[in-house]
């Protein structure tokens, strides 16, 4: 009963303010209700009541935690992420094969009339799905082709069931390429979801965790950020200090927004983590994202040695080295413009990456060509305050100190032995290995190029991105510059391919400084960053 009075607690007040929002994109009022009672329905029914009533732990349980935790590796790590599932199955094979026919025109006609490796392509190119550089893709399989193998950011089940790894938004692709530990700057999950809701919905089916998540809460504005920070948030809100589950706790006010995954290889420079530096580098903090109902106490500590495994994988993960020409005479210039003007903040690099690093077949795998023969990395890890760097404050504010102090007070921080920053005063000045492939830049993704970071007047309002490009001028993403939002965009989805700087929390002004070089002493120093 106390779960059940829980559940309608729970959607009072986050799925009922739903009905007073603002109707999406020319919705019919009817539609937007109907679909909103038809999920709530399905909610109800089977897809939330059940697992909460499976994951109420007592607040008294005390389990037995590892005093000798397993000897773990890197490659244990990589392995249990790709073949473990931590969290409820996504969709299945049919549903990926059904999510075309919701599609919006044209997409939806192209997809009709492809070819099956081609359908595929396709499907992964709408939702920023990226193939998995160590599997063979399914591109030359008859059957099942748009199936086939998991994107890089799932596992698959024996079943046909897809369920999200870390991967998801820390599997990523640049230059057309894709690599593990590389930020996902394509993922359009809050696209993926709502499709996924109309197919099941259609099929009178339960819809899944994010499916149902994402009618209250938005998982991403623009494709290739997401609102992890606050899913942390709520999934935080129901676990006592000892991560037992309690429903009865309030969720307390949020400020929705996006943020831009880091790269895994820089997770080794540093001392803590996430963009503010508030929380340890320690495996527990990782875990937070798991933190459905469904996986009680026992489930969570029961995972501890999976994500020692993990953190030591993150930790082992190589920036790809610069793969297209750099001119060596140049970039020798921008280092002693770097080292003057950057390095107290961000640390140095040394020569960065030697010419014969550089020296490949031109089809060597991304993954493949590593800057494990650069100097040797001196990064002191630094906050800079916000009033300095004047970058955008959303996501400082958003993360509040409450919540700060439950992970200070509770077993993700080892109740308080592995320090938690309560008030940061700003953002991470981060190590700069790997800054071309990278890109957006800031902490919300804000700013395309390296170019851009260096010329902060010329930054755009509103850019959209190139599937594969990649601008070796500016150094960054290949975009398109707008003024403005384009006339005429008719869903969501279609808005979601646009970066909009005016909207909250994506502003992209801030960190000023390169205005103080010359145009030689920025050209000199964009080289440069090429070989870090």
């Amino acid at each position: 009963m106390n779960c059940l009075r829980a559940m309608f607690a729970a959607l009072s007040k986050h799925a009922l303010p739903i009905l007073n929002a603002p109707l999406a994109f020319g919705m019919s009022t009817r539609r937007h209700l109907a679909n909103l009672l038809i999920a709530l329905a399905l909610l109800l029914i089977a897809g939330f009541f059940a697992p909460l009533t499976q994951a109420s732990d007592s607040p008294t349980v005390l389990i037995p935690q590892q005093a000798n935790p397993q000897e773990v590796t890197a490659e244990d790590g990589y392995r249990i992420l790709k073949s473990k599932p931590f969290l409820p199955a996504d969709f299945h094979d049919r549903h990926l094969e059904q999510l075309w026919t919701v599609w919006p025109e044209p997409w939806k006609t192209k997809y009709a009339q492809a070819a099956p490796h081609e359908k595929r392509q396709l499907l992964f190119s709408y939702y920023g799905l990226i193939e998995d550089p160590q599997q063979k893709s399914a591109e030359s399989s008859k059957e099942n082709a748009v199936s086939g193998t998991p994107a890089l950011g799932y596992l698959k089940t024996e079943s046909g069931n897809w369920v999200m790894t870390c991967l998801a938004c820390h599997g990523g692709k640049v230059a057309g390429q894709s690599q593990a530990g590389l930020p996902n700057s394509h993922f359009a999950l809050q696209t993926l979801a709502e499709d996924l809701r109309q197919v099941k919905l259609a099929n009178k089916e339960t819809l899944a965790h994010l499916e149902t998540a994402s009618l209250t809460i938005p998982l991403n504005v623009t494709n290739g950020t997401t609102n992890s920070v606050i899913f942390g948030v709520i999934l935080g809100t129901f676990r006592r200090p000892d991560m037992s589950v309690d429903l009865a706790r309030t969720v307390p006010p949020v400020i929705h927004h996006d943020v831009d995954a880091p790269p895994f290889w820089n997770v080794k420079y540093k001392t803590s983590l996430y963009c503010d530096g508030f929380a340890p580098k320690y495996h527990r903090p990782l875990m937070q994202f798991m933190l459905l109902p469904v996986n009680g106490q026992s489930t969570i500590y029961s995972w501890e040695d999976d994500f020692r495994a993990i953190e030591k994988w993150i930790e082992s993960v190589e920036a790809p080295a610069y793969p297209f020409p750099v001119d060596d005479t140049l970039a020798a210039s921008g280092r002693v413009v770097f080292e003057k003007n950057c390095a107290s903040c961000h640390g140095t690099y040394g020569q960065g990456t030697l010419v014969s690093d550089r020296e490949f077949p031109a089809d060597t795998p991304l993954h493949a060509l590593t800057t494990a023969k650069r100097d040797v990395v001196k990064y002191e890890q630094k906050v800079i305050p916000i009033s300095d760097v004047g970058t955008d404050p959303v996501r400082l504010q958003a993360l509040t100190a409450t919540h700060r102090q439950w992970m200070k007070d509770g077993w993700m921080s080892d109740y308080g032995n592995h320090p938690v920053i309560i008030e940061p005063a700003g953002y991470v000045a981060p190590p700069l290995v790997g800054i071309w492939a990278s890109a957006p830049y800031f902490h919300n993704g804000s700013v395309p190029t390296l170019w851009h970071v260096l010329h902060p007047e010329n930054r755009p309002a509103v850019w959209k991105r190139t599937e594969n490009g990649y601008d070796t001028n500016k150094v960054g993403l290949e975009v398109e510059e707008f003024g403005r939002l384009p006339t005429g965009i008719k869903t969501p989805a279609e808005r979601r391919r646009y970066f909009d700087t005016k909207l909250k929390g994506k502003s992209s002004v801030g960190h000023d400084y390169p205005s103080a070089l010359t145009a030689d002493e920025k050209k000199a120093l964009l080289e440069y960053l090429k070989t870090l």
